[in-house]
């Protein structure tokens, strides 16, 4: 960053002169800043130009984590916390000064620079902020892998869990996701996504541990999201691949050729989880007979179950997904129930 209220050259006459060389150059100090998510020693290049020409390069942390592959590189890191009076006399002679903040930053330096800057009694060297490295999209998980395994290892609680007692969980704070889509509550949304977030997260930390109740090799998060990654590409061969898909309609059946040809069933029932809501099962069921190219008549019966079956193979066959439009039938419900209640409290 630039200090905006450096003085130019026309206020020279009013701005005592600060530590510049015989040509009037008053220096540079650079602030370079890296991201504790990115691998030490991957710097972006204009960060290595810099480090190769400055003058000096002070870090306060002797621990820092850039240090041993700066130093690797050939770039002299000098252990040196100079406060901003002592920074800007550094940049005599129009030198370059590259400072290493501790951590997420030096808020005692960037603050007495800023004071120096707007007190107008000094002429300021040059002020910027160089990122080094920074987050890309999803660096923030890399912060959930880390703090879930300090969890796991610390709580008493958290390091108890198994998958079968998390099991209930993951359905609860599913519904609490539907909820806050269908009431259109963007700050429900993310909060939600965030609860559906960490119970991913939360299983696969066990089962990185693969003892207990399953026994089974360990995987963990990273194998999830490898698998995950692998199943996108493979099934959207219009994206990664030579195919051609021009409609949502090829894509589903990109999907579904691809998915038929890894799962090999022996039956469309496979892989229809019973234990879901009745009437998603029933959809699901009708879903997989027309697509199958079945002729399979609806059990006959005489009780209201399978009238509701009934009722959820034609909603699926005419695009309608029975159980959200039960759900927004119940939701209606509800209210006119809450209207009734206020009217009869008035």
């Amino acid at each position: 960053m630039t200090a905006e209220d450096t003085p130019n050259a026309s206020d020279a006459a009013s701005v005592p002169a600060g530590p510049e060389s015989p040509d009037g150059a008053t220096g540079r100090i650079v602030l370079l800043t890296t991201s504790h998510r990115v691998a030490p020693g991957l710097l972006s290049w204009p960060a290595w130009q810099l480090l190769h020409a400055a003058d000096r390069v002070l870090c306060g942390d002797e621990t820092h984590p850039q240090l041993p592959y700066l130093r690797e590189a050939g770039v002299t890191v000098e252990h040196a916390s100079p406060d901003a009076h002592r920074l800007v006399e550094e940049c005599a002679g129009g030198r370059t000064v590259v400072v290493l903040p501790s951590g997420e930053g030096d808020r005692p330096l960037t603050d007495g620079l800023a004071r120096l800057a707007g007190s107008g009694r000094v002429r300021m060297p040059d002020l910027e902020l160089l990122p080094g490295s920074y987050d890309l999209p999803g660096a923030r998980l890399l912060d959930l892998v880390q703090v879930m395994d300090r969890v796991r290892r610390e709580c008493p609680w958290t390091s108890q869990q198994t998958h079968r007692g998390l099991a209930k969980y993951l359905i609860e704070e599913a519904y609490e996701l539907v909820e806050a889509i269908e009431d259109g509550d963007r700050d429900e949304l993310r909060e939600e996504l965030g609860d559906v977030l960490l119970q991913v997260v939360f299983h696969a930390r066990i089962a990185e541990e693969a003892s207990g109740e399953e026994g089974d090799e360990p995987f963990s998060i990273d194998d999830v999201a490898g698998g995950l990654v692998d199943k996108l590409v493979r099934r959207h061969p219009h994206v990664f691949g030579d195919e051609t898909a021009l409609t949502a309609e090829d894509v589903h059946a990109h999907w579904n050729r691809t998915k038929a040809i890894e799962k090999q069933r022996a039956s469309v029932t496979d892989g229809v989880p019973v234990g879901q809501p009745a009437l998603a099962l029933a959809a699901k069921l009708s879903s997989r007979v027309r697509a199958g190219g079945l002729d399979v008549p609806l059990p006959q019966g005489e009780g209201v179950g399978y009238q509701l079956l009934a009722l959820a193979a034609r909603a699926e066959a005419e695009g309608t997904e029975p159980e959200s439009a039960l759900r927004a039938a119940a939701r209606a419900y509800r209210d006119a129930i809450r209207a009734a209640e206020a009217g009869v409290d008035g």
